[in-house]
């Protein structure tokens, strides 16, 4: 199966350097749409769905394989390598964080720069740490989801992107939530919640930009200085925005801080 049409992979812009756009759970590559072309004059911007999202070729899906957050990994390393990618910069919303330092630990050739938005290497409290969800909060989220789709999608979608003044931006997520197949959604959803990345983060050895909302329900700011405490050398910016999807709601300050961190980078 071809690698393009597997996560319906777009490219715009000409330069040689890459930057590559990963979406988080429950949405799909338009959910970058504010940002990706803001950097199109200056890198090659690749956009694409993970398998189960958007355009992406569902007959991919593979129970076992996505089981953990690992067989996402290796559908970005595969994209990499087919694009032929090196010292990519990897802009990862929530889940996909989590996903690109797997892939970068994989395969640091092809990932040289990260920029994390909303993330959380573990969504469960445990000793000596707040993810901000008890065990029995996550059982309770994947019961709902696994018993109503639709309903666990209008319920929840508006209180993770917050933002209740401008509920334009609840229903888009609800409607990109809907969208989303039930099975894959499911499947993407226990392998997000239950995943514990934490001691990964050590591993990465990329600079590495860290974007935290002051007000985030599903990655409080606790979370994201916990990522930086443990990503060596990395920077963090706690943006002055709300709800889990920055992309969205603040691409301003999104795309200025990325800029910040890469012009200091270069």
């Amino acid at each position: 199966m071809s690698v393009r049409k597997r996560n319906n992979i777009r490219e715009a812009g000409s330069e040689t350097q890459a930057m590559v756009f990963a979406h988080g759970f429950g949405c799909d590559q338009n959910m970058w749409r504010f940002v990706a072309p803001r950097f199109e004059d200056s890198f090659r911007t690749i956009l694409f769905d993970h398998v189960g999202a958007g355009r992406s070729d569902l007959s991919a899906f593979d129970p076992s394989k996505y089981a953990t957050l690992d067989g996402y990994a290796a559908d970005l390393v595969e994209i990499g390598r087919e694009l032929a990618l090196r010292d990519a910069v990897l802009v990862a919303h929530s889940v996909s964080s989590m996903i690109g330092v797997l892939a970068h630990i994989g395969a640091p050739e092809i990932f040289g720069s990260l920029v994390l938005v909303s993330p959380s290497p573990r969504y469960i409290d445990d000793e000596g740490y707040r993810g901000g969800f008890s065990s029995s909060d996550i059982d309770e989220l994947l019961g709902s989801l696994a018993d109503n789709h639709l309903g666990w999608s209008a319920a929840l979608a508006p209180a993770i992107m917050g933002n209740p003044d401008r509920p334009e931006l609840g229903q888009e997520l609800t409607e990109s939530f809907c969208r989303t197949d039930p099975e894959t959604a499911k499947a993407f959803a226990r392998a997000t919640f239950t995943s514990d990345n934490r001691a990964d983060l050590p591993k990465v050895r990329a600079p590495t930009l860290i974007l935290q909302c002051r007000e985030d329900m599903i990655a409080p700011p606790i979370v994201g200085e916990y990522v930086r405490d443990s990503i060596p050398g990395s920077t963090y910016v706690l943006l002055d925005a709300t709800g889990h999807c920055p992309n969205l709601s603040a691409p301003d300050q999104v795309t200025s801080a990325m800029r910040s961190f890469l012009n200091r980078d270069a």
